[in-house]
């Protein structure tokens, strides 16, 4: 079946290949032209979205999904923030609820922002510094899945992660209402800081926010868009803001359509259908690869493939059998045939396999390849004989072995798979499928006692530490917790602290500190927590009304800024 499969798929993705320069001059376009014409003769309607699931909670201080992260860039702002903007203009960093960068004082380790005036929240207050504070407190009761990663260097945040109901930051986040100023300390320099300070965890919210997950309640925020109603089983419904106004045409736009809904458990099928008839404007999901050569053909000018820093893996718990055997890890990581993985994604065009943590053309990338029958460069093919060798010495053979997949087409596809991969390893493998609504909290907790899972990460930022110290460090694991993004439960407290190294080393010598993000990645494959799987593109299938399609390197199309006819 996976042969087959593989064959045709590839066919598919060879119908796109044509597709590919014509997509890379799209970026930016529209912002050439005078914005407030094209509002004029834009603004209005209502745009459709839809997607195979809805991922999980609407609070933007614990969601951990591309998915959603792509919905908060216009309805969330923290105190600096990404650049709205095509291509690679999508990696600067601008001021959102700061009105400018920063004063940087202390060596690096004090931050002193100015609020911008007249920032309303979609409940109609003004934003102050109370609320930024109350907002950084916040990322901390909530127990949000990057305060070990992200926030653990501001001054305090070792007392609020042990003890988040109490979190202050006393010394670490401080407001003057007169000044009208927000300082931050931190423990020690941080050249990520600013990184960190632009994702979606660390939005600004309302003082009086609960200190607890939303769920499907609606936070206000300060974007363009506010989220009015929210049922993950039904849709998401995202209108005007109706007290915004545009402060910064870099780090919140105004949108061009009124209303934008988010519509929740269309198949890709369906939804494909829907996108051809009109129906639906775009669909999140990868559209199913027995339709690329359609779509690819018929439908050229409302196909954008667009690359990402990414890569699709299997992360196994290093702390249930037979993972909890280093050797089972390795021999997964020989045995996958990742070309035929690549082929169930869609085929050559739209991914690559890979054998390593960090993608390629990212800082710390260095081609290696350790799980090949010919270890070099890249990936070259299986080396089942080598995986079932380790299965052998680690005397698992038989045990049992479940595989938890997301329910689309393609992470079933993926998760099958590997079923079939484990049971050849003499596993008694099976596979389970469950809603994406739920696939990504569930993995992370300890309680569901998952041994390995189809999983994807795209960059938060563009940076070694985004992959290697978010998803693998000792500070990442939280036993119990939804929010605990080292899915492996793997700690290596050597590695954390040649991490922790390069992430210094990188605030005077960035070349020097990628030179060692190479070497750990090598170290951390070699210790096999999870297996790589393929480093994927974005398959974006939008309507034919959908116009000014913009895509930011960083947070993907900019939803915002695409008009219906």
């Amino acid at each position: 079946m996976t042969t087959r499969s593989t064959t045709r798929i590839r066919r598919a993705g060879t119908a796109f290949a044509g597709l590919l320069l014509a997509q890379t001059m799209l970026s930016g376009l529209a912002h050439a032209e005078d914005r407030a014409a094209l509002m004029a003769q834009h603004r209005g309607g209502t745009m459709t979205l839809s997607a195979v699931s809805a991922a999980g909670t609407i609070d933007p201080m614990i969601n951990y999904t591309a998915q959603y992260w792509q919905v908060y860039q216009m309805t969330y702002d923290g105190l600096v923030k990404f650049k709205q903007a095509g291509g690679t203009e999508g990696f600067k960093i601008v001021p959102a609820i700061a009105e400018a960068m920063p004063e940087i004082k202390n060596d690096g380790k004090t931050y002193v922002f100015k609020i911008r005036k007249g920032v309303m929240f979609s409940n109609g207050k003004e934003v102050t510094p109370t609320d930024v504070v109350a907002s950084f407190q916040r990322i901390f009761k909530v127990k949000g899945p990057t305060i070990g990663s992200f926030y653990n260097g501001i001054v305090g945040a070792d007392k609020c992660m042990a003890d988040g109901d109490s979190c202050t930051l006393d010394g670490g986040v401080i407001a003057d209402e007169k000044a009208g100023t927000v300082t931050i300390n931190l423990v020690a320099a941080d050249s990520e800081f600013f990184a960190k300070l632009a994702v979606p965890h660390a939005s600004i919210v309302p003082a009086d926010t609960p200190a607890k997950d939303a769920g499907t309640s609606p936070v206000p925020g300060t974007g363009a868009y506010m989220i009015e109603t929210y049922n993950p089983n039904e849709q998401m419904v995202l209108k005007r803001n109706p007290h915004f106004k545009e402060w910064s045409v870099d780090a919140q736009p105004d949108g061009y359509a009124d209303e934008i809904d988010y519509k929740f458990g269309m198949t890709e099928e369906a939804g494909i259908n829907a996108v051809v008839n009109g129906q639906v404007d775009w669909m999140y999901d990868t559209p199913p690869a027995d339709r690329l050569p359609e779509i690819g053909s018929k439908y050229a000018n409302q196909v954008h493939i667009d690359p990402l820093a990414a890569f699709w893996y299997a992360p196994m718990n290093v702390n249930l059998p037979p993972f909890d055997n280093i050797k089972v890890r390795q021999a997964l990581n020989y045995a996958l045939d990742r070309d035929a993985l690549v082929g169930l994604f869609g085929g050559e065009v739209l991914a690559q396999p890979t054998c390593q943590i960090l993608p390629p053309d990212f800082p710390g990338h260095a081609d290696d390849c350790i799980y090949t029958k010919d270890p070099g460069p890249a990936w070259s093919e299986a080396d089942m004989d080598k995986a079932k060798q380790l299965v052998e010495e680690s005397g698992t053979k038989g045990q049992k072995v479940t595989v938890i997949a997301e329910d689309n087409a393609v992470a079933r596809g993926i998760g099958t798979y590997l079923q079939s991969v484990l049971s050849d390893l003499g596993y008694d493998a099976s596979m389970k499928a469950i809603s994406p609504n739920i696939q990504f909290a569930y993995i992370q907790n300890t309680n569901n006692n998952v041994q390995i899972s189809v999983s994807q990460w795209y960059m938060d930022y563009p940076a070694a530490s985004d992959f290697l110290n978010v998803l693998l460090s000792c500070d990442s694991f939280h036993k119990g917790s939804d929010s605990s993004i080292n899915i492996a439960g793997y700690c290596n407290k050597d590695l954390d602290a040649k991490m922790k190294a390069a992430m210094a080393l990188s605030l005077t010598d960035e070349n020097a500190a990628n030179a060692e993000w190479a070497k750990i990645d090598k170290a951390y494959m070699a210790e096999a927590p999870l297996a790589p799987l393929f480093t994927p593109k974005s398959v974006n299938f939008t309507s034919a009304r959908l116009g000014n399609y913009l895509f930011n390197k960083q947070n993907r199309w900019i939803i915002s800024q695409s008009w219906v006819k």
